[in-house]
């Protein structure tokens, strides 16, 4: 049974009135949210206006007439020139170089088209229009409608993503009204004739178009979505699977009977039985049903966030350390605020008594915050249960198991509570401002400031640790500074007991005397030079490098140490090296009194300086003894590791660490019994100094390059 022509055209009239009434509508609507679509609301309030129009034209005249053909290219040019005010929005127009050429070259066709309905629709008589001109108008339709199409995708898909959230509206009434009109001419074209059904319908399809940009124009449009519960779209997407079941054994008994093959049958038996197979699989299986439930969730739910975005953002703010970065405390609230556009807030961090205090504040500065910011029993549920307390919620509904400081209940900006959890251990609170657009906080909201706030907690942990190793670090230091500083004392001590032993037999002797006064000398320039170098004991600690003769320091040496000893320098080549006198000796009188300590009495040591190439070298020799291989290579440097009764273990760790630090080398070698010999070998002044001059000319070459 088919409608007449009569019938049909009063359904035209009827569904064209309605798409007319709602674009019209839309349009006077749109005109007064001046705020809505920036710069393309004239353009758009024109396009509904015109397509308004055009439907009212073939609800009046019919859509086949003269009117209604040059209404919609009227309406076509319109919505062409919305088009191009959309992709204005955030100035594509003007960086996307097709976007104007094909503009314009759609906009040509239409004219193209108006004049053709012109000339084939308005000539003399009323004879009927050819196929050719039939089929030309319709392909110049067909390319406007595709065209269309094009540029609704790129329109949207080229946005930002903050952009997208005004486009997405515009776009999808595009959308909507391109795909109509390439279906409606793509059965024309086909069919050598306008379809009845689709042309009625291209009326109506003017009412969802005003409909979505009316939605877009609302208030809080931006943050609308399609959040389906999961019940909802697992039932659809089995309805989905049911229908498209039901089509595809549809169209395989028409192929199969359109074929006439005599394995039909055969052919019907398998495809009912793969499909029933399918069905007791689907059924049976938890997994795969688990699998098209995630998929359907994963792909049809669109999420509050977006998480790469948010990842990235994340990484940027903790990754702004440096000199003129912010503090750790304060990127981990500015990280937190930024997830929940939050314009300010502050963190609380445990003090040594188990109680919360202020850690640091972010754009925050007028929040009055206590000494105790919390007590410890009121953190103790957000540390045991990993509560994130929404403090508008909390006031209103004055939940009495949630124990809040008062100072926090009574600051008005105060907005969310998040705790940061590191390995079950609270590791700080952060407070949330209000954010200007005040919005309640959903499971989305919690599930990432909770993620968030592990991280954070982990990074804060992790500064605890690498604060308190350096603190350590700078113990250990400092104790290492006493122990050198011991270990000189103890020297000291030594040569003035031996001193004041001797007294007691020499004191009547004028030469003794006159040794000891200097020696006492030496010994109060010694505990004055130690005290000066207090502050630089350590690894590499010495004063600028100049021209040292080396005979003459470890003349110096032996003489200081010869009267304890039997202490002979054996060699003293002039030898000018590149050192720190003080440093080297140093170094000489550790190894000396080594040498003296390892040998038996009246065992002779000897020193001797020599020039070696481009080096000077000072060497200490003892017959007493002697050290194994194994013992030089794990024990003999290792600081605080002694073999001597009351010994500190530092004396050769400490002349090589200043060897080192004059750019010279200690050199040992040991024989168990036999004795032992250091080297100590350091560049000659001449030498040194044009190897600064090199570096330094290269150092020049470099900056210059």
């Amino acid at each position: 049974m088919t409608l007449s022509a009569a019938a049909w055209s009063g359904v035209d009239a009827v569904l064209w009135s309605i798409g007319a009434a709602a674009c019209l509508l839309a349009a006077a609507w749109l005109q007064t949210r001046r705020q809505r679509f920036g710069t393309a609301r004239p353009a758009l309030v024109l396009a509904l206006a015109v397509t308004g129009s055009w439907a009212l034209i073939g609800a009046t005249f019919g859509i086949a007439t003269v009117a209604a053909q040059l209404g919609e290219s009227l309406r076509n040019l319109a919505w062409i020139f919305a088009i191009y005010r959309l992709f204005a929005l955030d100035g594509r127009h003007a960086a996307m170089k097709p976007v104007r050429p094909m503009l314009a070259a759609l906009a040509f066709v239409e004219f193209l088209q108006m004049a053709a309905v012109w000339l084939l629709m308005t000539r003399a008589g009323t004879e009927p229009i050819g196929q050719g001109a039939f089929l030309t108008m319709v392909s110049l339709r067909l390319l406007v409608a595709v065209g269309g199409v094009v540029l609704a995708h790129n329109l949207f898909g080229g946005a930002s993503q903050q952009a997208r959230l005004i486009i997405r509206w515009p776009a999808t009434a595009l959308a909507i009204l391109w795909v109509v009109d390439l279906n409606h001419y793509a059965i024309a074209y086909l069919s050598g004739g306008m379809p009845q059904v689709t042309a009625a319908l291209r009326g109506l399809l003017a009412f969802p178009i005003a409909a979505i940009l009316a939605l877009g124009a609302g208030d809080g449009s931006e943050s609308l979505r399609f959040r389906p519960s999961r019940a909802v779209t697992f039932q659809s997407v089995s309805l989905l699977l049911i229908g498209g079941y039901l089509i595809a054994m549809m169209a395989a008994a028409q192929w199969l009977a359109f074929a006439g093959s005599d394995f039909s049958s055969m052919l019907q038996i398998v495809l009912v039985a793969l499909f029933v197979l399918g069905a007791v699989t689907l059924a049976m299986s938890r997994r795969l049903r688990g699998w098209l439930r995630v998929t359907a969730i994963k792909h049809l739910f669109q999420h509050r966030y977006d998480y790469r975005t948010e990842w990235l953002r994340f990484t940027r703010t903790i990754g702004q350390a440096g000199a003129g970065g912010p503090p750790l405390n304060e990127r981990v609230i500015r990280a937190l605020a930024d997830i929940t556009d939050s314009p300010a807030g502050l963190l609380l961090v445990p003090n040594e008594a188990g109680h919360f205090e202020l850690g640091a504040r972010w754009q925050w500065p007028t929040a009055e915050v206590p000494p105790v910011a919390m007590a410890a029993r009121q953190v103790r549920q957000f540390e045991r249960e990993d509560y994130i307390a929404d403090l508008d919620q909390v006031r209103a509904s004055g939940e009495a198991e949630i124990e809040l400081p008062e100072w926090l209940k009574a600051e008005p900006r105060a907005w969310a509570l998040v705790p940061l959890l590191h390995f079950e251990r609270l590791a700080g609170v952060v407070v949330l401002a209000r954010p200007a657009h005040v919005r309640r906080l959903d499971w989305e909201d919690f599930d990432v400031l909770r993620v968030v706030g592990r991280q954070l907690a982990s990074y804060l942990a992790e500064n605890a640790g690498q604060e308190a190793l350096a603190e350590a670090g700078r113990f250990d230091e400092f104790n290492r500074r006493i122990a050198f500083v011991m270990h000189d004392i103890k020297n000291l001590a030594s040569q003035l007991g031996l001193l004041a032993r001797n007294a007691e037999l020499h004191a009547d002797n004028p030469e003794f005397r006159a040794d000891m006064l200097v020696t006492l000398r030496n010994s109060t320039e010694k505990l004055n030079a130690l005290v000066a170098r207090l502050s630089r004991y350590g690894p590499a600690s010495v004063d600028e490098l100049l021209p040292v003769r080396a005979e003459a320091v470890a003349k110096s040496v032996v003489d200081q140490l010869e009267l304890q000893h039997p202490v002979t320098l054996i060699r003293e080549t002039e030898c000018e090296v590149a050192a720190n006198r003080e440093s080297l000796e140093q170094v000489l009188l550790h190894l000396v009194q080594n040498a003296i300590d390892a040998s038996p009495a009246k065992s002779p040591v000897f020193v001797s300086v020599s020039s070696v190439g481009l080096n000077g070298m000072i060497e200490v020799v003892d017959s007493g003894c002697g050290m194994s291989a194994d013992f030089v290579r794990t024990r003999l440097f290792r600081p605080f590791d002694s073999t001597k009764p009351g010994g500190f273990g530092i004396g050769a760790y400490e002349a090589r660490e200043l060897v080192r630090a004059m750019r010279g080398r200690l050199e040992v070698e040991s024989r168990e019994g036999l004795g032992t010999r250091f080297a100590v070998i350091l560049p000659m002044a001449e030498t040194a100094a044009l190897l600064e001059t090199i570096n330094e000319a290269g150092k020049s070459g470099a900056k210059v390059a």
